[in-house]
């Protein structure tokens, strides 16, 4: 869902982040249910370029994706952060309960939420970039559906649409692709490409190592390490 970073307990140390970098990690460490699930990780967060964090599962991407978010509380070290409400945060479609009342369009439209106020009134701008941003993943036709009647791909695309609906600096994905069909990877991965080009900065979570290339950063995770 679309998450805007909220301020950090005192025992951070947050900090603008540089030119040219969007953020930064400094010997971060954060614990998870008890647990380390980083440990003293460095990271710059290039502006325009897509970073994916690779790892097996438990190696700390979605924790790292929080800390990103300005959402983790439990860490220590030194965070640089874009300024608040400029973040938005994709979610494994796992996240949301399927048990929730809201059409496909309005879940859409709760990526504007961050310029506008929850529940308020779309602007004309706001209505083109929600209908944008569905027809970019191919669910426009699925728009008075409740989200919960989709399928988890369809879910997923919804879920993609509403982080691009909020325009952000930074946006970060955990595991988009994860389950999803190839017609829908491929969707997602132009969307992804299509907010590059916009300027925006694009962390990903993934399993696929496919993800390689000019303007790809690429962050491997091993419990909670960065590792070379």
């Amino acid at each position: 869902m679309d998450t805007a970073a909220d301020p950090a307990p005192p025992s951070l140390d947050v900090a603008a982040p540089a030119s040219g970098t969007l953020a930064r990690l400094l010997g971060v460490t954060a614990r998870h249910d008890g647990h380390t699930a980083l440990d003293t990780v460095d990271l710059d967060v290039r502006r325009g370029r897509l970073t994916v964090l690779v790892g097996p599962n438990g190696s700390g991407k979605s924790t790292l994706l929080g800390v990103l978010a300005g959402t983790h509380r439990d860490l220590a070290g030194q965070v640089e952060l874009p300024a608040p409400g400029s973040t938005a945060v994709v979610v494994q479609r796992s996240a949301v309960t399927e048990r929730l009342p809201i059409t496909v369009r309005e879940t859409v439209a709760m990526g504007r939420w961050a310029s506008l106020g929850p529940w308020r009134p779309l602007r004309r701008r706001d209505r083109a970039v929600v209908d944008e941003c569905l027809e970019a993943l191919d669910v426009a036709d699925l728009a008075r559906r409740p989200l919960a009647a989709l399928s988890g791909g369809q879910r997923q695309r919804v879920l993609v649409a509403q982080g691009l609906a909020r325009r952000a600096d930074l946006l970060l994905l955990d595991e988009p692709t994860a389950g999803v069909d190839a017609a829908a990877t491929a969707l997602i991965r132009a969307a992804v490409a299509a907010e590059l080009a916009r300027g925006a900065t694009v962390v990903e979570a993934t399993h696929d190592h496919e993800l390689r290339g000019p303007g790809v950063d690429v962050v491997h995770l091993v419990d909670g390490r960065r590792v070379a």
